[in-house]
């Protein structure tokens, strides 16, 4: 239950952007009966220039952020520099939305349909890069997203004559422990812009140029489990059970860059040995073990804590509890990719588009599930590998990340026109 002192800063938010975005909410629902008078869709040909002219900038703009990597719910330097560089493109701008949270909002120059676009713009935990890490650290490639994003508000913003309808910009904060899409939801802010789908891209890795789309499929959820045991030998109990609960994944962490590439080769197959898979992270200090995992289809879930319970009975007195429902897995909806698929390919070429046919990857998740739960949507994974660099400076949280920088222009032209397009869908 939220405190009354929650409950009346969301009511501020909630005022602050409808002052500033009155017109987006309009549109978002008037400016559908009157579609037929709208525009046609800004021209690709006009994107890619005003892209081209941006791209030098917007690598300086994703080189700061990513020297200020900030933890989950902590990214003041990075929303000020997303809502100085949003107000100077002329948009309506909301600061601390859901947290750090914020909003900008673009009206085009007639009625049209009201289409959200989503970035995240926190840094890695320590705990959760690949082998650990002495700090937080842009790993995930969320200092890309944010420039992508400023990037297209940017393009479309110079094109505001050309564009119809209202586009609003979520930078979301807190992605990485699946807070932050929540925070930004319980505000109102889908309701009040009027927002009909939403779109967003991550970092991938597929060689740069190259986009992967996911029809029906997308991340897993998460589900977690402690457990307590009893007894004298209880320690020893504990790290026998924890052994026993990893033992029930099907798809494990690849221990070597070649069992990566294989990997990611494998969900590109269908009905493929990622179709379904378990994996599980079991932890043993003292008498207790900590327990999380991910698997796909998501209903497994049901049938995976079951075999946790029956683990767990084995140990006489041992107790497990589940604190929460399962996060929700990430489906994307299939039409909606496919027809992103076919943009990319007439925007970028024929080979610009890879197909995932299984959940991808199995071993982290994204909260952006629950907005897709709300409405129609797509997430687009936005080839960043160098050619010749090894595959873990493309694989988001392996300590030697590093995204070619040219996928930040590529992300700017596919998504600008993307979302120029839906708007007049």
């Amino acid at each position: 239950m939220k405190r009354p002192e929650d409950q009346a800063l969301a009511r501020r938010t909630v005022l602050a952007i409808s002052a500033t975005a009155g017109a987006a909410m309009a549109w978002g629902t008037a400016g559908r009966a009157a579609a037929r008078g709208r525009k046609a869709p800004v021209h690709q040909g006009a994107v890619d220039v005003e892209a081209a002219r941006l791209e030098r900038k917007l690598i300086e703009l994703r080189r700061d952020i990513h020297r200020h990597p900030e933890m989950p719910g902590q990214e003041e330097h990075t929303a000020g520099v997303v809502a100085g560089q949003l107000r100077a493109a002329g948009l309506a701008v909301t600061t601390r939305v859901g947290g750090n949270g914020v909003v900008g909002v673009l009206r085009g120059s007639s009625p049209g349909r009201t289409v959200a676009y989503r970035a995240d713009m926190d840094a890695v935990p320590p705990k959760d890069i690949v082998g650990g890490g002495p700090a937080a650290a842009h790993v995930c490639g969320h200092d890309v997203h944010t420039t992508v994003a400023i990037g297209v508000a940017q393009v479309l913003a110079r094109l505001r004559g050309q564009l119809s309808g209202t586009v609003v910009f979520l930078f979301q904060p807190a992605e990485e422990t699946l807070t932050g899409a929540r925070a930004l939801i319980d505000t109102g802010v889908l309701e009040l812009t009027g927002a009909e789908e939403i779109h967003a891209l991550h970092c991938g890795p597929f060689p740069v140029g190259r986009f992967a789309v996911t029809p029906g499929f997308g991340l897993p959820g998460l589900d977690t489990a402690e457990v307590t045991l009893a007894g004298p030998d209880a320690p020893n109990a504990a790290r026998q059970l924890a052994a026993g609960i990893s033992a029930l994944s099907t798809v494990t962490p690849p221990p070597t860059p070649a069992d990566l590439e294989r990997m990611i080769s494998d969900a590109q197959v269908p009905d493929g040995p990622l179709a379904r898979f378990v994996t599980v992270r079991s932890r043993a200090q003292e008498a207790e073990v900590s327990v999380s995992y991910r698997c796909w289809p998501q209903e497994r879930y049901t049938a995976v804590r079951q075999d946790i319970r029956r683990l767990v009975a084995s140990f006489p007195g041992a107790r497990v509890h589940f604190p929460t429902e399962p996060f929700p897995a990430m489906v994307c909806p299939e039409g909606d990719a496919d027809t992103l698929a076919r943009h990319l390919r007439r925007t970028l070429g024929r080979d610009a588009v890879a197909v995932l046919r299984a959940a991808f990857p199995p071993f982290s998740g994204e909260d952006f599930a629950l907005y897709l739960d709300r409405m129609p949507g797509t997430f687009t994974f936005l080839g960043v590998h160098t050619p010749g660099a090894p595959i873990t400076s493309a694989y988001p949280h392996y300590p030697d990340f590093g995204p070619d920088e040219r996928a930040i222009g590529i992300g700017v032209r596919a998504m600008a026109g993307w979302v120029a397009k839906r708007v007049c869908a």
